[in-house]
């Protein structure tokens, strides 16, 4: 029987990270994975084939509506070739994939594949294709993830009613794309398809759409979707949906409970995700699950049972591939002896629709919620240069800050690249940063970023220069 210093079940972002670190602090590494290709749904079918799609969706989008403003003429009509296109995000994926088995290699992880169950606290059954194979690890990581959530009454075919998996790989490009969900997914997956030619209606049981943002993206990214002729059915609740051939029948109930009948070709269900721990075997190792199904642990990560630990989708928590990193990491340094810490409050959320939404920090509902006073600054995007210079003048940036520290409490923005932007947010908070601590910083002119900067002038006794 192979031993372990670490084993760890489930190669996505924070699996693998989690591995990669131990192997570096010199501790003898397993991973588990019950697919062929290692990665877990951010590779395979989450955030880099959507990303993927995304970007193509975009080309075309620019092609057909903005080249010709550009001075850029193309003989002939510009087609879209979705096979290519599926197939394209499906090389990425594997270039993606192929380059965490190099870093498995690299860091000498062993690699099986097949089901990790637990067998007790310190061994793990591992169910392969051809037999069932028995390790043991002093310390074991659960990194399982997580797997589309559903309505009890829909019965998801995978053909016309479909989840983001099947929604990465459609043969066609709908006439009428329902969304059931107006949150990341649903919005992304809407906006690539909506690009493509599809008519797409939303159908969100909140009053708005990204409900856990600040109600300022939600509002700005609901207008600038509209005028794309994205349609929103808010504060609907979704009653029914219903598969006659290849029509799909959505009935849900208006805010006064007025029954509303949409009828598309293909339905997204896109109402979040749920932890995955179906095959683990938790209770053989004694390791408890919440009323949720998710992993119960301390603020190290460790869970009832002292040398299991849990990260990721899996633990209570932001479902996000960068926090399940951070986890993956915190753990592997723990088991080291080091002392690591994970600031919750600083992990941002990315919408990557067009413009990208983001966020780091409290938003202002949270704020007056708490009780906290503070100050807010907000530029528009279409005051910058670099803005007007490619055409993306829609979104703006906000940052909150203490009233009387004006230490920074949050940074909200929407706009193009704002997917990185803000990282700038994040470094300012983690290191306390006041709002006029960024404005005195020098951002390179004509960029994006400016709009941080004048975020934050605008938050220091209302100092914007360009509005």
């Amino acid at each position: 029987m192979n031993q372990y210093d670490v084993a760890i079940i489930g190669s996505g972002p924070g699996g693998y990270v989690a591995a990669i670190r131990c192997a570096q602090l010199g501790m003898k590494t397993a991973i588990i994975e019950k697919y062929a290709t290692l990665g877990g749904t951010c590779l395979n079918v989450g955030c880099i084939p959507s990303k993927a799609l995304l970007d193509s969706s975009h080309h075309y989008e620019d092609a057909i509506k903005h080249f010709e403003e550009h001075g850029i003429e193309i003989p002939g009509e510009v087609k879209v070739n979705l096979e290519q296109m599926i197939a394209r995000k499906q090389g990425v994926v594997d270039q993606t994939t192929k380059g965490i088995e190099f870093l498995m290699s690299k860091n000498k992880i062993d690699v099986y594949h097949g089901v990790g169950s637990f067998k007790d606290a310190t061994h793990i059954n591992i169910a392969k294709e051809d037999g069932e194979e028995t390790i043991e690890a002093k310390n074991i990581i659960i990194a399982t993830g997580s797997k589309p959530s559903s309505l009890p009454f829909i019965d998801i075919d995978k053909e016309r009613v479909i989840t983001s998996t099947e929604a990465l790989k459609l043969k066609e490009v709908p006439k009428h794309l329902i969304v059931i969900g107006g949150g990341v997914i649903g919005l992304e997956l809407g906006q690539v398809y909506k690009r493509l030619g599809a008519d797409v209606t939303v159908v969100e049981f909140m009053d708005r759409i990204i409900p856990g943002m600040d109600g300022a993206l939600s509002k700005e990214l609901t207008k600038v979707m509209k005028k794309q002729k994205v349609k929103f059915n808010l504060s609907h609740k979704v009653k029914s949906v219903e598969r006659k051939g290849d029509e799909v029948i959505v009935k849900a109930d208006d805010k006064k409970g007025k029954e509303v009948t949409l009828t598309g070709d293909y339905c997204l269900v896109s109402v979040g995700r749920k932890p995955y721990t179906d095959g683990l075997n938790a209770e053989a190792a004694g390791v408890k699950l919440d009323d949720r199904g998710r992993v119960e642990v301390n603020e190290h990560l460790q869970t009832n049972v002292s040398n299991i630990y849990a990260i990721g989708d899996v633990v209570k928590g932001a479902m996000l591939a960068h926090k399940a990193e951070e986890e993956g990491t915190m753990v592997a340094e723990i088991l080291a002896g080091q002392k690591p810490h994970i600031d919750y409050n600083l992990i941002p959320g990315v919408v990557y629709t067009w413009p990208e939404v983001a966020a780091v920090g409290k938003t202002e509902e949270q704020l007056k919620e708490e009780g906290v006073e503070y100050k807010s600054g907000q530029f528009p995007m279409r005051a910058l240069g670099r803005a007007r210079a490619s055409m993306d003048i829609d979104g703006f940036v906000k940052i909150l800050a203490d009233k009387n520290t004006d230490e920074v409490l949050g940074v909200h923005m929407i706009g193009a690249r704002c997917a990185d932007l803000i990282a700038e947010g994040v470094t300012a908070m983690e290191f306390r940063a006041s709002a006029e601590d960024i404005s005195r910083m020098s951002h390179a002119h004509p960029t994006f970023a400016e709009a941080v900067k004048e975020a934050a002038l605008a938050a220091t006794d209302d100092r914007a220069l360009h509005v």
